[in-house]
């Protein structure tokens, strides 16, 4: 455990992790400025009635680096490395780490690692589930919302932590070493903060990138790239697999999520027990079950855990069903692939909203995908135009254009028909309209719920 006593510490980003950051190092004896550089009026909460007893709040800009005395700088998840302010502070010789990182230091307890474009926190919520119910102490945090600094010093070396980690989380971690490591898949993300794939697919390898040989990386046997990581890693390789009889590793067989290791077989249950629609949920609930069974855990406490997990909220949330038709929250679908998945895993005629902020995706795959699913698309958000030019080119005929989530949900409302399903999947970021994806989702949800009593 470090010793902060006396120690200034710059804590940049006054949201969630920057604050729970800024807490624990105050209470830890430091002298801690916070700053953001957005002014008050753009936070969704006073900002300054939320900042820990004894920590400075600068908003609107940095304090000097030069003069400032600082001993580190910590960066919250949303803040890029590229900042001029984190440039400076590295060209000044004063250390730069993030939350993930600051927290890991402080950590007494084995850590289980998740990261991957999609999937990341069903995985975890899973995983930590499945943890629990095995009678271990276990705390789910990181990108799944709860700050790891938060927490980390109530879980001793019997304890267990399950986190989501995020490439953001990633790109500031030098010490981080999960006992075990998972990468559920790659696709193109974020390339707006990380420039190139290569840039983004080295921010996620950076999870097992100082295991050693005693710890386990989870790798996704059905994603090329993901695959591909397997010669980078030190520590040692377990795949899961969907869609392949695997010599070892978790996959399924004959209808059975199995486990196969040392050449010995074990059914664990029917993929059809899984309460989770979609066959991503069917590869996120192999990527839990190997963490859970490299770890330790029997077959059968694995089990019964995957029967009783209920989802996460804004993963395909089933809201109401008004007329026969059914809405469907799915604003954790923040990227094209992600939406995808979501269409994919409904059988029935889709009215899907989408649009918002585009991260630097390419709208062409969604849109075959929209266009082979969908009986109709109402698009809102800044790329409303982008999504929808893919779309028409794709060959879909019925897009609608809505100012606001309101107007879109009313939109497909008008356009459903019994036995459809209405679908938000945005294959967007939130940011345009809304704070998180959770804003959205709950928006959504209230619109729906409306809709319903009325």
């Amino acid at each position: 455990m470090e010793d902060w006593r006396g120690k200034k510490v710059l804590v940049i980003g006054a949201g969630k992790s920057g604050l729970a950051a800024s807490r624990y190092l105050a209470e830890k004896g430091a002298k801690v400025v916070l700053a953001d550089q957005k002014e008050a009026p753009a936070f969704e909460q006073p900002v300054a009635s939320l900042v820990p007893p004894g920590v400075e709040l600068i908003l609107g800009g940095y304090p000097a680096l030069e003069t400032g005395g600082f001993d580190l700088v910590v960066l919250s998840p949303g803040v890029p490395p590229s900042l001029p302010v984190v440039v400076q502070a590295r060209a000044l010789g004063i250390p730069v780490t993030g939350e993930l990182e600051l927290a890991f230091r402080q950590a007494r307890a084995p850590v289980v690692a998740i990261t991957g474009t999609n999937g990341k926190t069903t995985t975890t919520a899973l995983t930590g589930q499945i943890f629990r119910e095995a009678g271990i102490k276990t705390l789910v945090a990181g990108n799944i919302g709860r700050p790891f600094i938060a927490e980390v010093e109530g879980y001793g070396p019997r304890d267990a932590i399950v986190l989501e980690v995020s490439s953001f989380q990633l790109e500031t971690a030098d010490t981080f070493r999960p006992r075990v490591a998972a990468v559920l898949n790659i696709t193109p993300d974020h390339l707006d903060r990380h420039g190139t794939m290569e840039a983004y697919v080295a921010a996620k390898a950076r999870i097992f990138a100082r295991q050693t040989e005693e710890d386990v990386t989870v790798l996704n046997f059905d994603d090329p790239l993901t695959r591909g990581l397997a010669s980078r890693c030190p520590g040692r390789v377990v795949f899961f697999s969907r869609r392949e009889d695997l010599a070892e590793g978790a996959f399924l067989r004959d209808g059975w999520i199995t486990v196969k290791e040392r050449g010995k077989t074990y059914p664990l249950l029917p993929a059809g027990d899984l309460p989770l629609p979609g066959l991503h949920n069917l590869e996120n609930a192999l990527a839990a079950v190997a963490c859970a069974w490299w770890w330790g855990i029997t077959g059968e406490k694995i089990a019964a855990a995957l029967r009783r997990f209920p989802g996460v909220p804004h993963r395909l949330e089933l809201v109401a069903e008004i007329n026969g038709v059914a809405y469907v929250n799915d604003s954790k679908g923040t990227n094209p692939e992600a939406s995808i998945r979501a269409l994919e895993a409904f059988d029935r005629p889709i009215v899907l909203i989408a649009g918002g902020r585009n991260k630097g995706s390419d709208f062409t795959a969604f849109a075959q995908v929209v266009k082979k699913k969908a009986r109709a698309l109402v698009v809102l958000g800044e790329c409303a135009a982008q999504v929808a030019e893919a779309a028409r080119v794709a060959g879909m005929s019925e897009v609608y254009r809505a100012s606001d989530l309101r107007e879109a949900v009313l939109t497909a409302h008008r356009l459903a028909r019994p036995g459809d399903v209405v679908l938000l999947s945005p294959a967007c970021a939130s940011w345009d309209m809304f704070k998180n994806y959770e804003e959205r989702g709950d928006r959504f949800k209230e619109i729906v719920r409306e809709l319903a009593g009325a």
